[in-house]
């Protein structure tokens, strides 16, 4: 026993701590087949969502963050163990366990954000905007993401302090910068201005909702829905595939329409302009058996008004409700065709019309062909 442990001590450092090293990856290996074993044969015998997803998306990241624990406190040991505090360690061996404590520190924070991910993505899978009416889901979504992507900055600012930590020399640098703070601050406060007012408007819109995802919205003159929001900005994605990209501050500061932001139901319009003598009850019955007919209607709204004259026509109004913008637009555009057809087919002579009426010359008869008496 005596002559392995000379033989251990008598062994050159950089083969310690290879070896360390290496029993550290085995005991990770072995902890990580046996835990994510367990894992996903519980998450498909439970049929649960998030223990199929942890399983799944941490067991690399969990990998190397045991590996690299095991091996910091191994190479911790040796330093501790074989030199004193009057003898200093070998450079490589003080800053491997620098080197290594570092990246124990990336992989747990990749740990933290892929867990982050999972618990966001198991609230998606349970509220989903697919829903005939998802105010609620949406909702919880809007949140959602705001409070994902601000964990993630927290995650990524200690995580780097804690690297930045190791070192004596950062830590004087930071002492200094404390000290200058003042003036410091000022200056950034001022250059960033309008980040830090998009962001405080990300908060407000978080948690007051004017917007949610999915939202339909119309900003200047552009209908789209609400697609995601950053801690900066929000996409739109318009109707025709187009993104608009459009800053936080600007739902704070502008006017703009909300088609859900109450109900997901909307009310369209179709207008029909006509001549006087259109038969209005005529295409009331019409356009009632065409609408009942459609499956984007929700049977909710519907009517036929004269609503508007003018010298030339009248407007009669078709007002019919469906689930959601997507249904009520396709339902307008069908009740036009429809109806357009329709007019043209069995009331062309009815259609808008100018009339003109010719009067007389001045000393001209009414009548020309009427026989003047002499």
């Amino acid at each position: 026993m005596e002559e392995f442990i000379e033989l251990v001590n008598a062994t050159p450092v950089v083969i310690r701590m290879a070896i360390r090293m290496g029993v550290a990856l085995l005991l990770a290996t072995v902890v990580a087949l046996v835990l994510y074993g367990i894992l996903r044969r519980t998450g498909r015998r439970t049929e649960s969502y998030t223990l199929e997803a942890i399983a799944r998306e941490t067991r690399n990241a969990f990998f190397w963050f045991l590996s690299f624990a095991l091996t910091v406190l191994f190479w911790q040991h040796l330093e501790d163990s074989v030199y004193p505090e009057v003898v200093e360690s070998p450079w490589y061996l003080h800053w491997g366990i620098r080197l290594a404590r570092t990246v124990l520190y990336i992989f747990g924070a990749l740990l933290l954000i892929r867990i982050v991910n999972v618990a966001a993505d198991t609230v998606r899978h349970r509220y989903s905007v697919n829903a005939t009416n998802n105010i609620q889901e949406r909702k919880i979504l809007t949140q959602l993401q705001y409070i994902q992507r601000i964990v993630g900055i927290i995650i990524f600012i200690v995580t780097v302090a804690f690297i930045l930590l190791q070192f004596e020399a950062v830590r004087a640098l930071g002492t200094g910068l404390l000290t200058s703070a003042g003036v410091g601050g000022i200056i950034i406060g001022f250059a960033a201005q309008k980040s830090i007012a998009n962001l405080l408007a990300g908060f407000q819109i978080a948690f007051t909702q004017p917007i949610r995802i999915d939202d339909s919205l119309i900003v200047d003159g552009e209908f789209g829905k609400v697609e995601e929001i950053t801690l900066t900005y929000v996409t739109l994605k318009l109707w025709d595939q187009r993104r608009m990209i459009v800053p936080l501050n600007n739902f704070i500061d502008n006017t703009f329409q909300n088609w859900t932001r109450g109900d997901t139901q909307l009310i369209g319009s179709v207008f029909m302009y006509v001549d006087y003598t259109f038969p209005v009850e005529a295409l009331r019955e019409e356009a009632k058996r065409f609408v009942e007919l459609q499956e984007v209607w929700d049977k909710e709204v519907f009517g036929v008004k004269v609503t508007d004259n003018n010298a030339d026509v009248m407007t009669i109004r078709i007002t019919a409700s469906g689930s959601n913008s997507g249904n009520t637009f396709d339902l307008r555009c069908a009740i036009r065709e429809h109806l357009i057809g329709w007019i043209q087919a069995k009331h062309s002579e009815h259609l808008p019309r100018t009339r003109i009426e010719m009067s007389p010359a001045i000393g001209q008869p009414a009548n020309p062909g009427a026989h003047t008496p002499k």
